[in-house]
């Protein structure tokens, strides 16, 4: 079945439920849906059941600025965010625009009919659904969701105990009592370590270089303390928003100005931390802070099970897998009944979907963004990614709220078509988000992530600060976004584009509304 809407969204995750929410709240007057290919809200969030799973941005920050996070908790658990994103779409009437269970194939643009045609897999009755809209929203974020980074490890194949991705976590994996061997340095790793050390014989983490790491309390004691002053709680959730915005920014700022004095301070917390019996080259990484994410424990749960001998560290590099455990190029042994391999995340843009301009091809890799917000050359579409230095979700709402200023440009002044045109000086050669961080997930990606522009607002720079007048305030019509009108002709649900007629003809049912 196909539905026409003005503006078609793909992901109900938190960028997604943010967009739609974001809809209503400027009153663009425009209908949507949601393609969801999972069956639940939560994107990531619904994804990942592994143990302790939780944010690595506070949640002043990580919380949509329109609908205030109420806990004083600075990292919440995956049930708990997952369970906030369900209540926001709720609030905002937004689940009953969602279509489950729909994972987007191919999405292609027509200047004839002036609108997007969709093709969504059913993946419950292996149906392929139509749907037309105006505008297109990629919101689903850049991991693939099927699968995660796993290389093939030398030896594997003699290991008698299981190899856990932690994307595809056995909700029966039974570890009470059995050693565990974990692979990898993250934000992964060091979430499973702690909430697993006490039910585990022993636990090891197992990395090839360490990762920058700092401990915060558990509980924001700023907002504990308004919490107990009463002070309103839309009130507390702005100032304390404010102050970790601007907390984060001095962390980066500083990091990049003068790497050393905060690889100074990064190392000394952990000192303090750890003890004196713990090397500290298990936590002495070989790049400055921030060229990679930096890593996050409340209450310094990570350091604690070290120091108890639950768990430990090594920082070496694999041999090979024997019968009974991981054997080390140092020639130390690991024994394991279980090992995980939190190696990190495989990425693709939009689900990994087909997407065509005028029967055209379109490569990712081969567009630059405008804003950090729209692919240069696509018409009435937008990509929205977060922040790699900064909570994803402080640049999803600013994705959000700029694109409705365009939609409100766009009715009040009647055009139907918007697009950002790259000249070839605007152009690079680095990723979006190579020019931020190192880390191994983002190398890996350089084949589908957009370019970063070498100039103007082609430039993506990760700054809150900047972003912000430049999406909130900054003009529409600036001689690179460009608008145009449309004939009747073109106008929502008048013309059937060619792709859809050719479905059609295969056999597929269209029924074109005006709502969703």
């Amino acid at each position: 079945m196909t539905r026409h809407v003005d503006v078609l969204i793909i992901g109900a995750g938190l960028s997604g439920i943010g967009m739609a929410c974001h809809l209503t709240r400027e009153r663009t007057g425009r209908s949507y849906a949601i393609l969801e290919r999972r069956r639940a809200i939560g994107g990531t969030w619904d994804l990942f059941r592994y143990p302790g799973i939780r944010s690595d941005s506070d949640m002043y920050t990580f919380g949509f600025g329109f609908r205030p996070w109420i806990g004083t908790k600075v990292l919440a658990d995956g049930p708990h965010i997952r369970q906030y994103i369900e209540d926001t779409a709720a609030e905002y009437g937004v689940t009953e625009h969602i279509h489950f269970g729909r994972k987007m194939t191919r999405a292609s643009w027509s200047s004839e009919a002036g609108q997007w045609t969709v093709e969504a897999l059913d993946e419950q009755t292996g149906e392929t659904e139509i749907f037309t809209s105006n505008f297109l929203v990629g919101c689903t974020g850049y991991y693939d969701y099927d699968n995660g980074h796993r290389p093939e490890f030398p030896g594997e194949e003699n290991f008698r105990g299981p190899i856990v991705h932690p994307q595809h976590w056995p909700q029966d994996l039974d570890y009470r009592g059995k050693r565990v061997v974990l692979i990898g340095s993250g934000a992964t790793a060091i979430t499973l370590i702690p909430a697993m050390a006490d039910d585990t014989a022993h636990i090891t983490m197992l990395q090839r270089s360490p990762t920058y790491i700092t401990a915060l309390p558990a509980d924001d004691p700023v907002a504990v303390g308004m919490k107990l002053a009463r002070v309103p709680e839309k009130i507390a959730y702005r100032a304390g928003r404010a102050r970790n915005i601007a907390l984060q920014r001095a962390s980066f700022q500083l990091s990049r100005t003068n790497p050393e004095l905060a690889k100074k301070l990064f190392l000394g917390a952990v000192r303090m931390q750890i003890g004196k019996d713990i090397d500290m080259r298990h936590f002495t990484p070989s790049y400055n802070p921030w060229d990679q994410r930096l890593c996050v424990v409340p209450n310094g749960d990570l350091f604690k099970v070290l120091r108890s001998g639950k768990a430990s560290i090594a920082t070496d590099h694999i041999d090979t897998f024997t019968e009974t455990g991981i054997r080390l190029a140092s020639g130390e042994e690991l024994p394991a009944d279980i090992v995980i391999s939190a190696t990190g995340l495989t990425v693709q843009i939009l689900g990994g979907a087909t997407l065509e301009v005028d029967g055209e091809p379109v490569l990712t890799r081969e567009r630059v963004v405008y804003k950090g917000t729209l692919l240069d050359g696509i018409p009435n579409a937008m990509l929205v990614l977060g922040y790699t230095n900064a909570s994803w979700t402080l640049k999803a709402d600013l994705a959000a709220e700029y694109f409705c200023r365009i939609l409100n440009h766009m009715k009040s002044h009647g055009f139907t078509k918007v697009v950002a045109v790259a000249e070839d000086a605007d152009r690079s050669e680095q990723s979006v988000m190579g020019g931020a961080l190192t880390s191994g997930y983002i190398q890996r990606g350089d084949g589908v992530m957009p370019r970063q522009g070498s100039r103007g607002p082609w430039q993506v720079v990760n700054n809150y600060f900047r972003d912000r007048a430049l999406l909130r305030k900054a003009p529409l019509e600036d001689g690179v976004l460009t608008f145009d009108g449309a004939a009747d002709s073109a106008r929502p649900g008048r013309k059937l584009t060619g792709q859809a007629r050719k479905l059609i003809a295969q056999g597929a049912a269209v029924v074109v509304s005006r709502s969703a």
